[in-house]
């Protein structure tokens, strides 16, 4: 496509997209474009007969035929209003989540905040963003995750409040949190090769398994949270669709009483864990 116009570089990229199997190939033909340029979607709408080099395009256009997320070709990702960097180490941030960060913005203001999984760091640092008393800290077992999430903490001027390590769950840590958060590994392990290949072929497994039943990360997490959580402190954790009972009784035997918080779909998508009444040990 070297040498052709924006209008000529869009149909073509369009096609190319579609054929794919790609939904939206006119909208992701036009992101592709404009990173490929450095302009915004909006700019390429200006003059479409300007004559441009697409040689990047090309590639960028390749990678997103076979299935690589726009977010991992673009390098960043929107949430709660702030953008993430992103990469395969890390799950994209989805809208979905931000039912866990409007659960916990419900909840009293906490003074310390643990994000186990913190993957990119969004769920924290969009709490942090909201509650600037609040320090954090994100623990995620890979260290490529846990450097990145640092790095977002840095770009959007929370780095002097948030701290990241890499641990094994809450394994590593002494002290109590007046709120924990996480987007655990959810999916039952068997249902993994049957997502679609944007998130089955390029984003962490360890990120996405659960175990055979897809409930093994909620068993590890509310096993850990009588050390972890102060007396009045709050966990708040994303759900799969239809857990929300199961996960629900894992926190009773465990002495916590559960609330849900839903999704913009009305998907009971946050799952909220208090300490049941009577003397806490």
């Amino acid at each position: 496509m070297d040498g052709t116009t924006v209008e000529q570089a869009l149909r073509e990229g369009s096609a190319v997209l579609r054929a794919a199997g790609i939904e939206g190939p006119v909208r992701e033909a036009r992101m592709l474009l404009g990173h490929a340029l450095g302009c915004s979607a909006t700019d390429l709408l200006r003059d479409r007969s300007v004559t441009v080099d697409t040689g990047r395009f090309e590639a960028l256009l390749a990678r997103r035929a076979g299935h690589e997320p726009m977010a991992f070709i673009l390098g960043v990702q929107g949430f709660w209003s702030l953008d993430f960097l992103v990469s395969p180490a890390t799950l994209i941030p989805r809208a979905d989540s931000e039912a866990i960060v409007e659960a916990a913005l419900a909840l009293p203001p906490p003074d310390r905040v643990l994000d186990l999984g913190t993957g990119t760091g969004c769920l924290l640092l969009a709490i942090l963003h909201e509650r600037p008393a609040a320090f954090g800290i994100g623990i995620d077992l890979a260290p490529d995750a846990a450097g990145l999430a640092r790095t977002n903490a840095v770009r959007l001027g929370l780095g002097g409040r948030a701290a990241f390590c890499c641990g094994d769950w809450a394994a590593a840590l002494r002290g109590r949190f007046d709120l924990v958060v996480s987007n655990p590994p959810y999916i039952e392990a068997s249902v993994i090769g049957t997502l679609m290949p944007e998130v089955a072929a390029h984003e962490p497994r360890r990120a996405l398994d659960g175990g055979i039943d897809g409930l093994d990360a909620y068993r590890a997490i509310v096993a850990s949270l009588p050390g972890l959580l102060t007396p009045s402190g709050a966990a708040v954790l994303e759900l799969g669709i239809g857990q929300g009972a199961a996960v629900a009784s894992i926190a009773a035997a465990a002495g916590f009483v559960a609330s849900f918080h839903p999704d913009l779909s009305g998907v009971d998508r946050a799952i909220v864990l208090r300490h049941a009444p009577g003397p806490q040990k």
